[in-house]
């Protein structure tokens, strides 16, 4: 039997490849779209290196890995650009709203005509929960976040008549590079909000993403999954 086939956009690193791993264990053959010219995970069985804001190179790239078959999408690739909002340039807002919401929409738009050839489909997009409550300094992060809850959902609606599901995970603190510049006064203040109190694991944020794809979920779109350990509560 074929195993089935997913693709995961900022796979190679963090978060993203913490979902190759997990989508890999569960028998899933994944590619992976990324500026990092890096693959040599085992788990990554495809890799193309893509500027996701750049539709022609997602366009492109999808094609050439859909062609074997396209079950799934995870857009997990994103940055962050953060400041105040009075002292944001317009190259950190525009860069984040790029790459965090754009680039989202280019791999939606560049996979849904193969999963709707094919009458199924699962598309996770990475949210945030600073998208639902905003975040001091992240502006555009949170607003680019915000986007991409609208645009699950809205694609939701659009897919369901093709047997896709279109759903969002909104990840709070999760242990990555990213909080490597956090003082320890952060990261204290922090964990105060957490519920659970630890820091998320990236297993954490791929088990969700994995049930999601899985056919457990299947009666499931349209929705948003925090993964916070009770942090926005």
């Amino acid at each position: 039997m074929t195993p089935p086939r997913a693709l995961v956009t900022g796979g190679c690193s963090g978060i993203g490849l913490g979902i190759v791993s997990m989508l890999a264990h569960d028998g899933y053959e994944v590619g992976v779209l990324d500026v990092n010219t890096e693959s040599n995970h085992d788990a990554i069985s495809w890799h193309s290196c893509v500027d996701v804001s750049d539709s022609a190179q997602v366009n492109a790239a999808i094609s050439e890995f859909a062609e074997g078959g396209l079950d799934v999408l995870v857009n997990n690739a994103g940055i962050v650009r953060d400041n105040v909002s009075w002292k944001m340039t317009d190259e950190e807002w525009q860069q984040v709203i790029d790459v965090n919401l754009t680039g989202v929409f280019n791999c939606c738009r560049a996979a849904i005509p193969f999963m709707r050839e094919a009458n199924k489909g699962s598309i996770v997009n990475i949210a945030s929960i600073n998208g639902l409550r905003g975040k001091f300094g992240q502006s555009n992060y949170s607003s680019a976040k915000a986007g991409v809850i609208g645009l699950t959902k809205t694609l939701a609606k659009e897919t369901a008549k093709f047997n896709v599901t279109v759903n969002a995970i909104a990840p709070g603190m999760i242990e990555t590079k990213i909080l490597d510049g956090m003082s320890d006064g952060q990261r204290v203040a922090a964990l105060s909000e957490i519920l659970l109190g630890r820091i998320g694991t990236v297993e954490d944020v791929a088990g969700a993403v994995a049930f999601l794809c899985s056919e457990r979920a299947r009666f499931i779109t349209g929705e948003v999954i925090k993964v916070d350990g009770g942090q926005y509560i």
